[in-house]
């Protein structure tokens, strides 16, 4: 039974995801239905329903990584489904009101059917629970972990990627670091069914790689410079031989006024949604040692230019102005509550409305940071091809103590492939920071 699971499990996989989502759909519209006749026959209603909940559900899967089994945390399945379905049906939910107001059930708009609307938003998020822990059972008993090996450039950089890998211990076994140096490299290799290259030399991972894929031995790849230059390029023939064509990023003249237009628009309305908690945030910082409620301290953006940030003070006064690290004495009560759900954030709305930043952008570093890293890494100063923003890819993807290397290449992972589109997916994104707030007192 299981060799026969094992050879049709994508196909397995495919209709464990499609009765999930089918499922979603039928508790959303059965729930509705009950009071609303158009929604449960066929009708203009409830077509028009159901493609705008799937639509929404297509895009936000797409946001959110959807039901990826086997290549996703637990965890980050089930937060990004529950996320997609409740958007989703919000989404619906709201079609459903607009479409309501007729002459049949009143011109007037209101929340019809709210209760059952609630209903199936539990209902479902329980549903998704369970399918998630279904299906990562099933993909956990029909593949299971193989051995992984790591190399890497040093020993120090091993046993870190290592430790990262081992928390995958579903997928990897029986893993082992070594430097890429290693005389029975190639030994190892054989006796792997996983290779990780971090940080190797480009003369010596390429050999390896050909090595990996000489025999049929999957590899992960850490990326360099090169890589981004590579992942980003598009195919083009000069005559009868094909080039990678890659060109430095150039915002043009629509996306920096799109771009703008969406830094004001959005600010301006999560500052007025957001306006009580600045003033309860404010009076419990004044309250609880007298000092200032605002911290600002100088940052570097676009081209190296300096401006000063806005964020509310989460550290005593008159203090080192080194970055924190987890159970720093120098965070205040209230300021360890602001890191960890990143509320100590919330003024750079203000910074983003005076254009110093972006939504969405490499986070602005302290002046002495950016030195230093340019000291260990010249090529951080890539990051500055941006304006800095609130958030970004290295926030969404990384953690505040990911480290600097790893930041810079999230960072112009963004740069080179930067979209309108990727700044709403981001901006989505985000969302899910806010539900993983373990590490969020470390300043990096």
């Amino acid at each position: 039974m299981k060799d026969i699971c094992t050879r049709f499990n994508n196909s397995i996989l495919f209709f464990i995801r499609a009765f999930l989502y089918l499922g979603t759909y039928a508790i959303l519209f059965s729930l509705m239905g009950i009071e609303n006749r158009q929604v449960r026959v066929l009708s203009r209603t409830s077509v028009i329903m159901t493609v705008m909940y799937f639509m929404a559900l297509l895009f936000f899967n797409n946001i959110y990584g959807g039901f990826a089994v086997g290549r996703s945390p637990r965890k980050k399945i089930l937060q990004g489904m529950e996320l997609s379905i409740i958007f989703s049906s919000c989404f619906t939910y709201l079609i459903f009101l607009i479409m309501n107001v007729n002459e049949a059930n009143g011109l007037k708009f209101r929340f019809a059917s709210f209760g059952y609307f609630l209903m199936a938003v539990i209902a479902n998020a329980l549903f998704i629970w369970f399918m998630t822990m279904a299906g990562t059972r099933f993909y956990n008993w029909i593949m299971p972990p193989v051995k992984a090996i790591i190399i890497a450039g040093n020993m120090e950089d091993g046993m870190r990627v290592r430790d990262t890998v081992d928390s995958f211990r579903h997928r990897y076994r029986d893993t082992e670091a070594v430097i890429y140096n290693d005389p029975h490299i190639r030994k190892k290799i054989d006796e792997s069914g996983m290779v990780f290259f971090y940080d190797v030399p480009q003369k010596e991972r390429a050999e390896l790689v050909n090595y990996c894929y000489r025999q049929m031995i999957s590899v992960s790849l850490n990326p360099v410079i090169s890589d981004i230059v590579e992942m980003t390029a598009e195919e083009r023939m000069i005559g009868d031989m094909p080039f990678l064509f890659h060109h430095s990023l150039i915002m043009t003249f629509e996306q920096r006024v799109i771009k703008r237009l969406m830094d004001i628009s959005i600010s301006f309305i999560l500052l007025l949604i957001t306006s009580p908690l600045f003033l309860i945030f404010s009076i419990i910082i004044k309250t609880e040692d007298g000092g200032s409620v605002f911290f600002r301290q100088k940052r570097a953006t676009v081209r190296g230019k300096v401006f000063e940030i806005i964020k509310f003070r989460t550290m005593k006064e008159n203090v080192e102005n080194v970055s924190a690290t987890k159970d720093d004495d120098r965070i205040t009560g209230i300021g360890r509550f602001l890191r960890k759900y990143r509320f100590d954030e919330l003024p750079q709305l203000i910074n983003i409305l005076k254009g110093d930043m972006s939504l969405v952008g490499p986070r602005p570093e302290m002046l002495e940071n950016v030195s230093e890293y340019e000291k260990q890494i010249p090529e951080f100063r890539y990051r500055l091809r941006m304006k800095a923003g609130l958030t970004g890819l290295a926030q969404v993807m990384g953690k505040y103590n990911t480290s600097s290397r790893d930041k810079l290449i999230l960072d112009l992972m963004y740069i080179e492939r930067f979209s309108i589109l990727m700044d709403i997916r981001i901006l989505f994104q985000t969302v899910l920071v806010l539900f993983n707030a373990e590490d969020s007192t470390e300043g990096f």
